[in-house]
């Protein structure tokens, strides 16, 4: 095993392992799994039906991106992908994974444009957590004088600031020069290579300001729709909280989702629930409920992925190649 993944696996296991002493400390298992039987099959499904339906407009999304830089395939494929991609989320570290899974897959359809394809998921994948962050500030206003959350506050303000640093510094033509200085670093430490690609990729969408401005648009009301499955998901074993809560605190658990040293985000999500819920008065056992069902929400999510793949399987894995158009 090399350094690099003997490091990455001990990290996993370090936070994993947080995570749960974190929860052995707070919950009663048995009351948690009573909880969890109890739960209400409609919110459940309505959670369920929430962030299912929002793949669409996010694979619409992805297509605009795509055809931009000249790539043109068909939505219900794109669509495909994502789902695939949530099926391999449950078994790679968080979302990072199925997003090389879309890269793999889109590049295998569109030979010699993997460049251009990984710079469109990439940049998804930023104006996602920017529109995260967005909202994390609606939420931060929100939560002033109403909501007593306290460090989790500064932590989302925090995050927003450095996303309009990043954002200078991937789109401003004057931050190259001084990004130059870091690569002797960066090539020390074997991240030059991926670190210049995501960044070519990202910053060659710098000429198309008016698409990115409306994909970022898009892109909050989605994040905005998927925290609803949050609050269905508390809704479903009893946590009757305003909605509003779920605007502070969705925000910060799709960044938490993003550690890249967890295998689905096991254990920290729900540790996540646990520390944020209890601020507000809910009880360990309700608050570990409503992560651990958000989790069987996105289990739930990555079904028709699974079933996708079987029947690639039982086809022989043959895809037929998308047809490129001017």
């Amino acid at each position: 095993m090399s350094r690099r993944r003997l490091l990455r696996v001990a990290a996993t296991a370090a936070v994993t392992g947080l995570g749960v002493a974190y929860l052995a400390w707070k919950i009663d298992l048995g009351e948690s799994a009573r909880l969890l039987g109890s739960a209400s099959p409609g919110w459940f499904a309505a959670a369920v039906a929430v962030m299912a339906l929002s793949v669409f407009p996010m694979a619409w999304r992805w297509q605009q991106l795509l055809r931009a830089k000249g790539i043109h395939d068909r939505l219900p494929w794109l669509a495909r992908a994502y789902f695939v991609s949530y099926t391999a989320g449950q078994f790679l570290p968080t979302a990072v994974g199925g997003d090389a899974v879309r890269i793999l897959e889109t590049a295998r359809r569109h030979p010699g444009r993997g460049g251009p394809i990984a710079g469109s998921i990439l940049l998804e994948r930023a104006l996602g957590a920017a529109a995260t962050l967005t909202l994390a500030g609606v939420g931060f206003v929100l939560a002033i004088g109403r909501y007593d959350v306290g460090a989790y506050l500064w932590i989302q303000l925090l995050f927003v600031a450095a996303t309009i640093v990043l954002a200078v510094v991937v789109f401003s033509r004057a931050a190259r020069r001084p990004l130059r200085l870091l690569v002797p670093l960066l090539r020390a430490v074997r991240l030059e290579r991926p670190l210049r690609a995501a960044y070519e990729g990202i910053h060659a969408y710098r000429e198309n300001a008016g698409l990115l401005a409306a994909i970022f648009a898009l892109t909050v009301a989605i994040q905005a729709v998927r925290i609803l499955a949050i609050w269905f998901s508390a809704l479903a074993v009893g946590v009757d909280l305003d909605a509003r809560v779920y605007y502070v605190m969705g925000p910060l658990l799709f960044l938490v989702m993003l550690v890249p040293f967890t295998i689905n985000g096991f254990a920290v999500r729900e540790a996540f629930f646990v520390s944020f819920l209890g601020t507000l008065g809910v009880g360990a056992d309700p608050a570990f409920a409503t992560g651990f069902l958000f989790f069987l929400v996105v289990v739930a999510l990555s079904l028709p992925g699974a079933l996708l793949l079987a029947w690639d399987g039982v086809r022989g894995g043959a895809r037929p190649r998308a047809a490129e158009h001017g």
